[in-house]
């Protein structure tokens, strides 16, 4: 038989992260309340605690711009590349399919 995985929001696991970071209840109580295991919302929290310092020091935007400036020289070598094969392809005589 086929297991189906739960699939959460990112909201909610935001918010379950924030609870179980308030300490107002228990990670096992979160867990039966919103029928998550305990160990899902503690790699929730882990995670919001990791990323909470890119949030405030812009590391994410840096990330980002780095992240498109590598993207448009990728596209800009695809396009030589493209250039010199058609030109290869050309004076060898070999059609393009």
């Amino acid at each position: 038989m086929a297991r189906h995985r739960k699939q959460y929001t990112g909201a909610f696991k935001a918010k379950l992260a924030l609870e179980a970071i308030k300490g107002q209840r228990t990670i096992q109580e979160l867990a039966t309340g919103h029928g998550v295991h305990p160990n899902q919302i503690t790699t929730w929290k882990k995670q919001l605690l990791a990323s909470a310092e890119d949030i405030f020091s812009g590391a994410r935007e840096r990330r980002e711009v780095s992240d498109e400036q590598e993207k448009d020289e990728l596209y800009r070598q695809i396009g030589k590349l493209q250039v010199e094969l058609d030109w290869l392809q050309k004076k060898s005589g070999i059609l393009r399919r």
